[in-house]
C-alpha cells in the first residue's frame, strides 16, 4: 500500500470510527435519560429542594403560604432556565451530545468524587487509576499465561495437560467474581490471612513503601479471581490458535525447507496469529478500564466498576453518560491503532 493510500485509509477509518463513536453516546443519552423521564425526575427534586430552602429561610419564614409560592416558584423557574430543563429534550439531548463530544462532562447530579468535587471529570479521574492498577494487572498476567501456556500446548498437542486443559475450559464460563466469594471465605474469613477487601489497610500506611505493601496485599484476591476464572479457557484458545496456523501450506514448506522448529514457531506461527491475540487483549484491557461492577462490588474496590453502580442506582445520568464517553474514545482509538498494527505484525494484511 502506498503512503497516500494509506493516509486515505487511516482518515476515512477514523471518521467511520468517530461517527460509530457519536450515535453510540447518542444513544447512552437517550437511554440514560429515559426519553427525557429522568430530567422531570430532577426537576421535582429540585423543586423540592427550593421549597425546603424557602421554608426555613429566615427572610421568608414567616411570609403567608401563597407568598412563599410565588418565592418558590420564582425561583424554580429561575432555576430551571439557568440548568436548560426549560428546552425540549430533543434540544437538550443535542447539547449533551455536544457536552459528550467535547469532553465537557459537567456536574453530577448526586454523586461526590472523593474529594468532595461535583465535577464528573473529577469523579472518574479520582476513581480510573484503581480500576486500571487491578485490572490491567490481570489483563497482563493473563495475557502472557494464556499465551506461553498455549504455545507449550500446541507444542505438545494431546498430552495428558493438553487433555485436562480442554476438559476445564468449560469452568471459565463462571465469572471472576464467583470465584472472589469462595476465595474470600477461604483466605479471609477461615485463615485470616488475607483481607476482605478494599484498596488499603484503614487506617492507610504512611510510609509509602508500607502503603504499595498494602495496596499489593489488597489486590491478591481479585487478582487471583479474575485469573482463575479465565484461565483455562483463554490457554485453550491461544493453543487452538497455535494449532490452526501450524498447519498452514507456508508452514508446511518451510519445514520440507528444513529450517529450525524454533525459528518456524516464531516466523510462521506466532507471528501470523498475533492478531487476533492482540486484538483480545487490546479490547479486553480498555473493557477492564470501564471496570467490573460485581468484582468492585464483593472486594469493594473503589474503581469506575462501583461509580457506574453507584450512579445506576441514583438515576445520576451526568456520571453514566460520562463513564461511557470515556469508554467509547478508548475503544475506538484502540479499534484505530490496531488497524495499524495488523500491518506491522502480519505480512498478507500488509500485502492486502
Amino acid at each position: 500500500m502506498s503512503f497516500k493510500g494509506f493516509v486515505r485509509y487511516t482518515a476515512r477509518r477514523g471518521i467511520v470510527l468517530f461517527l460509530v463513536v457519536v450515535v453510540a453516546i447518542y444513544i447512552t443519552i437517550i437511554v440514560a435519560n429515559m426519553g427525557g423521564k429522568i430530567d422531570e425526575f430532577v426537576k421535582g427534586d429540585l423543586y423540592l429542594q427550593i421549597a425546603q430552602q424557602v421554608k426555613r429561610d429566615p427572610q421568608y419564614k414567616n411570609l403567608p403560604g401563597s407568598e412563599q409560592e410565588k418565592i418558590i416558584k420564582a425561583k424554580y423557574e429561575q432555576e430551571i432556565k439557568r440548568l436548560g430543563l426549560d428546552k425540549p429534550f430533543f434540544q437538550r439531548s443535542l447539547i449533551y451530545l455536544k457536552d459528550a463530544i467535547t469532553l465537557n462532562l459537567g456536574r453530577a447530579l448526586y454523586m461526590t468524587s472523593d474529594s468532595g468535587s461535583k465535577l464528573v471529570r473529577n469523579i472518574i479521574l479520582e476513581r480510573l487509576p484503581a480500576t486500571v492498577l487491578l485490572f490491567t494487572t490481570a489483563m497482563v498476567i493473563n495475557f502472557f499465561i494464556h499465551l506461553f501456556l498455549g504455545l507449550y500446548l500446541s507444542r505438545n498437542y494431546g498430552s495428558l495437560f493438553d487433555k485436562i486443559v480442554i476438559a476445564l475450559a468449560p469452568t471459565s464460563t463462571i465469572p471472576g467474581w464467583f470465584y472472589g466469594i469462595f476465595l474470600i471465605l477461604i483466605f479471609a474469613s477461615w485463615l485470616h490471612v488475607l483481607p476482605y477487601g478494599g484498596l488499603v489497610d484503614v487506617p492507610p500506611p504512611t510510609d509509602p513503601v508500607a502503603y504499595a505493601l498494602s495496596v499489593l496485599k489488597h489486590m491478591i484476591l481479585p487478582l487471583a479471581s479474575w485469573i482463575i476464572s479465565g484461565f483455562f479457557l483463554g490457554i485453550y484458545g491461544t493453543r487452538t490458535f497455535f494449532l490452526i496456523f501450524s498447519t498452514e501450506d507456508y508452514v508446511e514448506a518451510a519445514r520440507a525447507k528444513g529450517l529450525p522448529g524454533r525459528l518456524i514457531e516464531r516466523r510462521y506461527i506466532l507471528r501470523p496469529s498475533l492478531p487476533p491475540i492482540i486484538t483480545n487483549f487490546a479490547l479486553g484491557l480498555i473493557g477492564s478500564w470501564s471496570g467490573a461492577i460485581i468484582t468492585e462490588t464483593v472486594f469493594n474496590w473503589p474503581g469506575l466498576g462501583l461509580v457506574t453502580w453507584t450512579a445506576i442506582q441514583n438515576f445520576d445520568t451526568p456520571v453514566i453518560v460520562g463513564v461511557t464517553v470515556i469508554y467509547a474514545y478508548l475503544l475506538a482509538v484502540t479499534v484505530f491503532l490496531l488497524d495499524i498494527v495488523y500491518g506491522l505484525v502480519d505480512p498478507r494484511i500488509k500485502l492486502q
